[in-house]
């Protein structure tokens, strides 16, 4: 079975997203939703949420689920639900070795792909309700981490082959069970700071935001806990400079995304202590990672750039970490110390809804031999639109084929993508919404940032201009973005 980490490792020879970050130019975001979107309170303000996550610094990833009795990365999705069978489960230890390397919190992994629920879910889900032990083991890792003081978040994967949740096998009924399942998780066992969710969106499950919607999911999880933050692990097809469905721009290290020199996007970072993910029995002896290369290589330089670092310690059949974590978990906590609060971070526009141009019918000023201006609205953030060679000024524009509201206008350029495309060739532009009568200035600028996010007042209309000025040749377009974020 190919790897989430064989997939990317393969598929980074083909292609990189190398869109550097920059700074969202505006305060808040959003965008709409395929279905009616409601107003989503929150006390304290997103802003604080991000400044108290990145403060964390430093977190505990436990992948404990039926993978974890197989031997595989991806638990079989036929096997029985009492095959997993923790003999010792042992979740103060969990929490006591966190604390040892000067942790703050961990996240579990609830459901992974396989569709296993470690919780005794009352859905039709498989889980360990069905085994002859019916351990809480969601119930048992909260009380730990919660008596230790440290804080809790919970992973769950959409992705679930035994729910037959998939691409192109999505229904209303399996996106209830979704729901249903996360109104457990979120109802039962208190305040959950983080939900980490994945195997959604992902070129290797391919079930999109579409198919599962996110802006429901999003608001369902948000109407439970306001104050609970949202990542998805598989944004990185989206530029990095910009907070695209996840209110915590995520980092798969293992996958090979990098948290770029500069960014100043409230993250986290990924990577796991052993070699996989899931417990291996060759991991008792096996190869950990070395203490230097947590502490100088990732988490001291990730803290930098305003990302948390949730390190994968997972527990063994028993339910119990090993020995060989526990000691280098010490050794971890011997080598650094919380230096406390981070530095502030700045406000950034939040995604959440479809990009109301993409695949609408757009024009430009010029045609370019093979180049056409669909290639700033295909979806993809890695083709490009460009004007003719010489010409120092453009436009490009969309028809949104409707009148249509909307308060985030957004534009990529793919800065880094090339040796020679280090910088910004765009010394200003401006965003035009025609509103039936006239053109009506949204937005503008000088310089953009590579991704350039504005919040604008809601407006009304049926197609969106963006103008430009070059500083250089044939700058490009990577994508032009118009949402209706939910106030």
């Amino acid at each position: 079975m190919t790897t989430r980490r064989d997939f990317f490792r393969l598929a980074a020879e083909a292609a990189t997203l190398a869109v550097l970050p920059g700074q969202a130019m505006t305060a808040e975001t959003n965008t709409q939703s395929p279905r009616v979107a409601r107003a989503i309170p929150r006390q304290p303000a997103l802003l604080d949420l991000q400044q108290r996550f990145v403060d964390l610094r430093f977190g505990m990833f436990l992948h404990f689920n039926m993978a974890t009795f197989q031997d595989r990365e991806w638990g079989d999705p036929t096997s029985a639900p009492d095959l997993f069978h923790p003999t010792a489960l042992d979740t103060d230890q969990w929490a006591a070795a966190a604390k040892s390397a000067n942790m703050t919190w961990g996240c579990l992994t609830t459901r992974h792909h396989d569709g296993f629920c470690i919780w005794p879910t009352k859905t039709r889900g498989a889980s360990v309700r069905q085994t002859s032990h019916q351990i809480d083991v969601v119930r048992a890792y909260i009380d730990s981490f919660r008596k230790a003081g440290l804080r809790v978040g919970l992973y769950y994967s959409i992705l679930s082959l035994r729910d037959d949740i998939r691409h192109f096998n999505v229904t209303p009924d399996k996106i209830q069970l979704i729901k249903d399942q996360l109104t457990d998780l979120f109802t039962n066992y208190g305040e959950i700071d983080i939900l980490i969710t994945d195997g959604w969106n992902a070129p290797w499950s391919r079930i999109t935001y579409e198919e599962v919607p996110f802006r429901e999911i999003y608001e369902h999880i948000k109407t439970l806990q306001p104050n609970c933050l949202i990542t998805d692990l598989n944004t990185s097809q989206f530029p990095a400079g910009g907070l695209y469905y996840s209110d915590i721009k995520a980092f798969e290290q293992n996958a090979g995304q990098k948290v770029p020199q500069g960014s100043d996007l409230p993250a986290l970072s990924c990577v796991t202590l052993t070699d996989g993910w899931f417990w291996k029995q060759s991991d008792l002896d096996g190869h950990l990672k070395p203490t230097e290369t947590v502490v100088n290589e990732w988490l001291v330089p990730l803290n930098r750039r305003y990302c948390t670092l949730i390190l994968n310690a997972p527990p063994t059949r028993e339910g119990r970490l090993a020995p060989n974590v526990i000691s280098r978990l010490e050794e971890i906590g011997k080598a650094w110390k919380n230096p406390g609060p981070a530095d502030k971070i700045s406000k950034h526009v939040v995604i959440t809804t479809p990009n109301l141009a993409t695949a609408k019918p757009i024009h430009a000023s010029s045609y370019p031999d093979t180049v056409g201006p669909d290639e700033a609205n295909d979806g993809s953030f890695q083709s490009s639109w460009y004007p003719d060679e010489g010409l120092t000024s453009g436009w490009i524009e969309v028809d949104l084929k409707k009148q249509q509201s909307f308060n985030v206008v957004s534009l990529i350029e793919p800065v880094g993508r090339w040796d020679d495309y280090q910088q910004s060739r765009i010394k200003s532009y401006h965003f035009e919404g025609w509103d039936g009568a006239k053109w009506v200035p949204l937005a503008e600028g000088g310089v953009p940032a590579p991704t350039t996010i504005h919040r604008i007042p809601r407006v009304s209309a049926q197609r969106v201009r963006l103008t430009f000025e070059s500083s250089h040749n044939s700058p490009h377009i990577a994508d032009l973005g118009v949402y209706d974020e939910p106030e």
